[in-house]
């Protein structure tokens, strides 16, 4: 039996899919590369010694997705990260968005029924906690969003408990990420934003890699220790390791649950930049700038039901989140080729 991927060679989905493989788990990728490049594939192979098997296809055609099953009747079940996901860009393309991470993730679930793989893991955000009146974030706190991105994440949910109410035999893990950050330790594999990036660490190590001239904080004014926003930062494999034991879990029960999926640990803006300079001895130049609208001042999770649940928690701590991204930067200048030298 395998697991299908969605999204699999993007950031999360290519560190899932190493932690699967190395975990005996047999895997199948689909993927369309609008946000990722061929060349992940070799790096999950140089990892891991086993080339997973990959399907080059848009979840939003239907005909397409449905060969994909027909010729992969070993499907189990399915962890679901395909989608759009910049904040910034889905409030210029909110159509773009809608369209995408509805019509996808619709598509896939009508496949996984029809072919008898009702076990689901879905990738969602702690977007879908809009502006928390406290912290830390339990999973029973309101839903709300601020921006189309986060909408398409609450709109999937609803759409998932809706799903499960009209067909129990559904087994649905929805897990709410905070802010996933580092990369694997081989520095083979890390996060490759096009264009200048929107995230906090991808942009630090370009500009600790002189990538980049310096880092714009936005406002210092916060009610934080320091004034700058504090948010729950969680190492990459960290997170891909807790797929793992939402994989299992959804093989254990049915029905749906939510799961938060971060360190319980409020990081701020510029915590962040003076544990990279301490983990790297590389320097950080920052300019203070005005806020950003609808910017918060703390966001950071209760994890306490992963480990009760899932029996999981994060390991890794700043610092390795930090020395793992500038070990990716700093041998991926550019992020991944477009090609892999043979």
């Amino acid at each position: 039996m395998s697991i299908l991927v969605t999204g699999g060679t993007g950031f999360i989905g290519s560190h899932t899919a190493v932690e699967m493989i190395e975990a005996g788990t047999k895997v199948l990728i689909v993927d369309n590369f609008s946000n990722s490049k061929p060349a992940v594939l070799d790096r999950i192979f140089r990892i891991t010694g086993v080339k997973p098997e990959f399907v080059l296809c848009d979840l939003c055609d239907y005909d397409a997705l449905e060969i994909v099953f027909a010729n992969h009747p070993d499907i189990e079940g399915c962890i679901h990260f395909a989608g759009l996901k910049a904040v910034g860009e889905s409030v210029q393309k909110p159509v773009e968005y809608y369209r995408n991470n509805l019509v996808s993730t619709m598509n896939l679930c009508q496949f996984l029924a029809k072919y008898g793989a009702k076990k689901l893991v879905f990738s969602s955000s702690a977007t879908v906690y809009g502006k928390p009146a406290s912290v830390p974030i339990r999973e029973d706190f309101p839903l709300s969003c601020t921006n189309p991105y986060g909408e398409t994440k609450l709109v999937i949910e609803y759409l998932l408990r809706d799903l499960v109410v009209a067909d129990p035999e559904w087994s649905i893990v929805v897990l709410r990420y905070f802010n996933p950050i580092g990369a694997h330790k081989s520095g083979l594999m890390g996060e490759d934003p096009k264009g200048i990036p929107n995230n906090l660490l991808p942009y630090v190590s370009k500009v600790a890699n002189g990538k980049l001239p310096y880092l714009h904080v936005f406002g210092n004014d916060y009610h934080t220790h320091d004034g700058t926003g504090v948010r729950d930062y969680i190492h990459v494999v960290d997170l891909a390791r807790a797929h793992l034991d939402a994989i299992r879990y959804a093989r254990e029960r049915s029905g749906i649950d939510y799961i938060n999926l971060g360190t319980g640990c409020g990081y701020s803006v510029l915590d962040i930049v003076h544990a990279y300079e301490n983990a790297t001895g590389k320097k950080v130049p920052y300019r203070i700038e005005a806020r950003r609208p609808g910017d918060i001042d703390e966001c950071y999770a209760d994890p306490s039901k992963a480990l009760r649940v899932l029996g999981w928690k994060a390991e890794r701590n700043l610092e390795d989140m930090c020395r793992d991204s500038d070990h990716w930067q700093s041998l991926n200048p550019d992020g991944y080729p477009e090609k892999e030298e043979a």
